[in-house]
């Protein structure tokens, strides 16, 4: 490395959030435009954390407009007309959600399957093929078959997930992160925890992410 040329920082972000999670998708193509951005002044262990939006949905789901409605108390119908802010993000974040299905889905073995990927290397990966299959393909995300397919495309044992999901592995641990994190007063997503200090809510601009990476390094 030149001397004229600093080392870079090295900083863990916490990301929480959700893989039906509209904002999640956009906040993370956020992120990842500014660790574009500063990838020569800061290197980053990206590590994601469940925070289901709808814990427990039943196996055939929930309509999603009949979600919105109620939990904010509005109809259905003016819930689907409430679309127009999140579809401007996702276009200005370069993200699609052309095949977003018009049902939400629990996402717990979803989240199983990232804590398993996470010991393989592989969760980023499997994070965006999850997104994708919901977002992209409108697939169930709850359905054992269509996760085990979404590992295998995401490069992992399609085998092995498959027993993950059958055995029930790692519910304990998903479970305590995710009361860990509402013990930390986390109640939305996306959520950022650069270094367990500095906290960025919601789909931020990548600008403001990458001010907030390049003053933490500097520190």
């Amino acid at each position: 490395m030149s001397a004229d040329v600093p080392p870079s920082r090295r900083l863990r972000i916490d990301f929480v959030s959700d893989v039906v999670c509209p904002w999640c998708l956009i906040g993370l193509a956020n992120l990842e435009r500014a660790l574009a951005e500063v990838e020569d002044e800061v290197d980053v262990d990206l590590v994601f954390h469940p925070l289901q939006l709808n814990p427990g949905l039943p196996p055939e789901g929930e309509a999603a407009a009949d979600n919105m409605a109620r939990k904010y108390g509005i109809t259905p119908d003016e819930a689907r007309s409430r679309g127009g802010a999140v579809r401007a993000a996702a276009e200005e974040a370069g993200v699609s959600l052309a095949g977003r299905p018009d049902r939400l889905y629990d996402t717990f073995d979803a989240h199983r399957l990232l804590h398993w990927a996470s010991a393989k290397g592989q969760q980023r990966a499997l994070k965006h093929a999850l997104l994708a299959a919901h977002f992209t393909h409108g697939r169930n995300v709850s359905d054992h078959a269509v996760l085990a397919d979404t590992a295998a495309e995401a490069g992992l044992d399609r085998n092995e997930a498959v027993e993950v999901l059958v055995k029930g592995r790692y519910a304990t641990a998903v479970h305590d992160d995710e009361i860990a994190w509402r013990a930390e007063g986390i109640t939305a997503v996306p959520t950022m925890v650069i270094d367990r200090e500095f906290v960025i809510s919601g789909a931020q601009a990548p600008e403001r992410i990458a001010r907030a990476l390049r003053k933490l390094a500097a520190r």
